[in-house]
C-alpha cells in the first residue's frame, strides 16, 4: 500500500475544505516527503479533463426508496428526521475497515457513501422535503484530492451532487455544511443513533433516546415486508450463494489439503465477485467445529468421514443477503448414524417450512421444528422416558437444538432486529416477508449424556422462505437438501 504525498502542516496548499477556517491535511509521521513545494501545487491545479457525468439514469430502486421516505414522513409528520450512513472505521494505525452504510439510510435512499446524512425537513405545505448531504467532490484547488488520505486520487472518484441528485432523485447538498446548520435548527427532531458521532454531537440538546428509539423501531419494522426489488434482491442473493455452495464442494479435496480457510475463501470469491461481500462471517465448521454454533475461525481441519456444516451467504450490490445452511458429508456419503441425525433435521425443516405461511403466528414453525426434533431425541432414548409433551414445555430437546428455528432476513442478516416484540415473534406472517427456516441438533464433543458416536456432530439445515398470498416459496431450494439427493449432488460436481 502507496503512502499518501502528504505535505508539511504549514503548507497553504494544505487546506483539507472550502475555507481557510478548516484544519490542515495532516502530514503522515515519517513520510519520505517533508512539504510540497509551490511550485509542485500550482502544478497540481490543473491540467486536468472535466469528467462531470451527465443524463444518468436513476439507480432501479429510487422508485422504492422514494415511496418509503414518504412513508416515513406520513409517520413523522412536523419532524426533522435525520439519517446517517456513518463514518469510516479504523482497522489499524491509518487503515480502515470496508465501508458499509447503516442500513436505515441505504434503506431510504440506495447511496452507500460513507460520511453522508438524509434530512427529511417539514415543508410547510405539510410532508416533508428530503435532502442528501455528501461529499463534493475532492478540492482540486487546494490539493485536497491528492493530499488528503481520502481524496480522490488516493480512494477514487465520488459522485458530485449534481451526479448523485440524478442517481437518487435527490437533492444533493455538501455535508460540511450539515453540522452548523443542525446546531441551529429549531423544532422537534430525531435521529438514527450508533452512526455518526458528528451529527449526533450537533443534536445533543434536540433530541431524546426514547424518541430517536421510536424512529429506530419504526424503520426496523418498515422493513419487515419487503417490495418487489426487494424480493428480486433476495433471490439474487439466493442465487448467487448456491453457485458458492457448489464452488465449495468442487474444491474439498484443497480444503484437505489445507483447512477450513480453503472454504472460506472460496465462498468469498464467489460473494466478491456477484455481489458486494458476504452477508456475515462465513461458518465453515468441519468435524466438531459444527457443533459451536458461530465458529468464524475457520481455521480447522477438514477430514473425510466428518460433515462439513457451512453456514454463509452472499450480499448484493444492493446489500440485501442471504443466509443458507447445509451439512455435507465432505466424502460424499453419510455414514449411518450421520445420516439418521441428518435425516432428522430435514424432516424438522420440512416441518417448519410447512407451517410458513400468511396468517399463521410467526412462532409456529418453531415450534413445528421442535417438536420434530423432541420426538427424534425421545425415540433414541437421549431423554429417557420422558413424555415428548413434558420435555417440549421444560425445553429438555434445548440442551441439543440450541438455537431458535429462524429470523427475519433482509438487508441485514438478522433483519428487523428492533421491531417490537408484538409485531415480530408474536406477529402474524403477511406476504412478502423473507425469513430463514434453519433447525439443527448439535452434540457436543465433551456430552457425556449421549453416546460416545454422537459426540462432535453437528448438522443445520437453513433456507431462505418467502411468504406468499398462498404458502410460501424456497428462495434457496437450487441447493438440495435431502440426504440421498445432497450425495447426488456432491458427486456429480466431483466428477
Amino acid at each position: 500500500m502507496a503512502e499518501e504525498l502528504t505535505p508539511a502542516a504549514s503548507d497553504p496548499a494544505a487546506a483539507a475544505g472550502p475555507d481557510e477556517s478548516e484544519e490542515p491535511i495532516k502530514q503522515r509521521k515519517n513520510g519520505l516527503y517533508p512539504g510540497v513545494s509551490d511550485e509542485l501545487a500550482e502544478n497540481m491545479k490543473s491540467g486536468w479533463a472535466d469528467t462531470e457525468l451527465h443524463g444518468l439514469a436513476p439507480i432501479p430502486q429510487a422508485a422504492h426508496t422514494a415511496a418509503r421516505r414518504a412513508a416515513l414522513s406520513a409517520r413523522f409528520p412536523g419532524e426533522r428526521l435525520v439519517i446517517p450512513s456513518g463514518n469510516l472505521k479504523t482497522r489499524s494505525n491509518d487503515t480502515e475497515y470496508a465501508f458499509r452504510p447503516s442500513t436505515e439510510y441505504a434503506y431510504l435512499t440506495g447511496d452507500h457513501t460513507h460520511d453522508s446524512v438524509l434530512v427529511l425537513e417539514p415543508a410547510k405545505a405539510g410532508g416533508h422535503d428530503a435532502t442528501i448531504y455528501l461529499l463534493p467532490r475532492s478540492n482540486r484547488e487546494n490539493g485536497e484530492f491528492w493530499l488528503d488520505g481520502q481524496g480522490e486520487l488516493w480512494v477514487g472518484r465520488r459522485h458530485s451532487p449534481a451526479e448523485a441528485e440524478q442517481l437518487l432523485g435527490i437533492p444533493a447538498k455538501d455535508v460540511r455544511e450539515l453540522s452548523a446548520a443542525l446546531a441551529e435548527a429549531t423544532g422537534p427532531v430525531r435521529q438514527v443513533r450508533g452512526h455518526d458521532a458528528g451529527i449526533e454531537a450537533a443534536l445533543t440538546d434536540k433530541v431524546t433516546a426514547e424518541r430517536d428509539e421510536e424512529l429506530r423501531v419504526y424503520l426496523s419494522e418498515a422493513r419487515l415486508v419487503k417490495d418487489d426489488f426487494e424480493i428480486g434482491e433476495l433471490q439474487r442473493a439466493c442465487d448467487a450463494t448456491a453457485r458458492g455452495f457448489e464452488d465449495v464442494v468442487r474444491v474439498l479435496d484443497k480444503a484437505e489439503a489445507t483447512s477450513e480457510r480453503y472454504i472460506e475463501g472460496t465462498f468469498f470469491l464467489r460473494a466478491r465477485v456477484e455481489g458486494n461481500d458476504i452477508g456475515y462471517g462465513s461458518i465453515c465448521a468441519a468435524g466438531p467445529h459444527a457443533t459451536t454454533l458461530h465458529w468464524v475461525r475457520n481455521d480447522g481441519a477438514v477430514r473425510s468421514g466428518e460433515l462439513l456444516l457451512l453456514d454463509a451467504g452472499v450480499e448484493t450490490t444492493t446489500l440485501y443477503t442471504a443466509d443458507v445452511t447445509r451439512t455435507l458429508p465432505i466424502n460424499g456419503r453419510f455414514s449411518d448414524l450421520q445420516r439418521k441425525i441428518y435425516d432428522a433435521v430435514y424432516d424438522a425443516q420440512e416441518a417448519g417450512i410447512a407451517a410458513v405461511r400468511p396468517g399463521a403466528g410467526y412462532r409456529d414453525f418453531h415450534d413445528a421444528a421442535q417438536r420434530v426434533l423432541a420426538e427424534r431425541l425421545v425415540s433414541w432414548g437421549l431423554l429417557g422416558d420422558m413424555d415428548v409433551e413434558k420435555v417440549l414445555e421444560l425445553g429438555l430437546q434445548r440442551r441439543w437444538t440450541l438455537h431458535g428455528t429462524g429470523h427475519m432476513l433482509g438487508m441485514d442478516v438478522h433483519d428487523c432486529a428492533a421491531a417490537r416484540t408484538e409485531t415480530y415473534v408474536d406477529g402474524v406472517l403477511e406476504p412478502g416477508m423473507c425469513l430463514t427456516v434453519e433447525p439443527g441438533l448439535y452434540f457436543q464433543a465433551d456430552d457425556l449424556t449421549v453416546p460416545e458416536e454422537y459426540r462432535g456432530i453437528g448438522v443445520r439445515i437453513e433456507d431462505d422462505i418467502l411468504v406468499t398470498e398462498d404458502g410460501n416459496r424456497n428462495l434457496s431450494a437450487a441447493l438440495p437438501r435431502r440426504s440421498d439427493e445432497v450425495e447426488a449432488w456432491m458427486a456429480s460436481l466431483k466428477g
